[in-house]
């Protein structure tokens, strides 16, 4: 009989959502203050070196040549927070018709586009002096720049707390496949066909399976594989992109293409989720499994043992 991993009711998801989001409160207010300090004065730099040299006491007096400048000095992000609200770098694209490169940027047209598409944008907020064509005093000067990088800083912090999360779910997970199951770690490959697929009893980091990158593919001993999303949750409303949007998502391709016979699609999940979420994506046939109970995947694979 085919080893299948534990489904879960609406009630056992609550229970481990309140468990996962307790879990993040905790982790959130223990976060050092000195990562917000120790980012927030290296943007506050980046800030204040663009002003200067933009010289932005009369924004317009800048120079198309200088949107070259700044990204080549490593500053063009900055650029972007100038606008009300911040402009993603995708959508200042969009906007200026720029790739943003230093080969397109070092064109004036191109320049010129990113140039137009800021100074329209400019925030009359915290640039006050704009519209009063009077420069600014020295108070205004420095709240522009504290405010500037602040928003830069919510930014970077927020994508790094994104990044570390999931990282430290990866470490965790490859550990305890490593460490207490005793599966052997061999090195990513693209997975084209079933000649590609590590050896039974193997896993590896970030793969191509059949188009669809993966985060960990766990070769199990029965010849199937599974597939597995780690994903962080901030907030319950971002549950729905990151499980059912993208994870189960995943699923649906890999088991269109290689069937349930050899793919177990699954994700490794912790933070903030909606039950709801949860189970709309088993429904489409995302196994679930929890960081903060590792025991439960542990399981599943030592199950496909005792059926290879």
């Amino acid at each position: 009989m085919t080893a299948k991993p534990r489904q879960w009711t609406l009630e056992d998801l609550q229970v481990d959502v309140a468990k996962a989001t307790a879990l993040f409160r905790e982790s959130r207010i223990g976060e050092p203050l000195s990562i917000w300090k120790t980012t927030f004065f290296q943007k506050r730099r980046q800030v204040r070196q663009t002003f200067n040299a933009l010289n932005f006491r009369n924004p317009a007096r800048v120079h198309s040549r200088q949107i070259h400048a700044m990204h080549e000095k490593g500053l063009g992000g900055v650029l972007r927070y100038l606008a009300a609200p911040p402009i993603s770098d995708d959508d200042l694209k969009t906007l200026s018709d720029s790739t943003l490169s230093l080969k397109a940027l070092r064109q004036p047209s191109h320049a010129k586009g990113v140039l137009r598409t800021l100074r329209a944008s400019l925030d009359p907020i915290r640039f006050p002096w704009i519209s009063s064509g009077v420069k600014p005093h020295a108070g205004e000067w420095r709240a522009a720049i504290t405010a500037t990088a602040a928003l830069m800083t919510a930014q970077a912090v927020a994508t790094q707390r994104r990044h570390a999360g999931k990282n430290e779910q990866e470490r965790a997970t490859k550990a305890y496949l490593q460490d207490i199951l005793g599966l052997t770690e061999v090195a990513p490959r693209p997975i084209r066909t079933f000649r590609d697929v590590p050896p039974a009893g193997s896993f590896c980091g970030e793969s191509e399976v059949w188009g669809e990158k993966a985060d960990i593919v766990v070769s199990l001993f029965d010849d199937r594989l599974l597939l597995i999303e780690c994903k962080v949750s901030n907030s319950s409303v971002n549950s729905f992109k990151r499980v059912v949007h993208e994870a189960a998502g995943k699923a649906t391709a890999w088991t269109s293409k290689l069937g349930t016979a050899h793919a177990v699609p699954a994700a490794v999940l912790s933070g903030v989720f909606r039950p709801q979420n949860l189970l709309l994506a088993q429904d489409k046939g995302l196994s679930l499994f929890w960081a903060h109970r590792l025991d439960d995947l542990g399981d599943f694979i030592n199950m496909t043992r005792a059926t290879s």
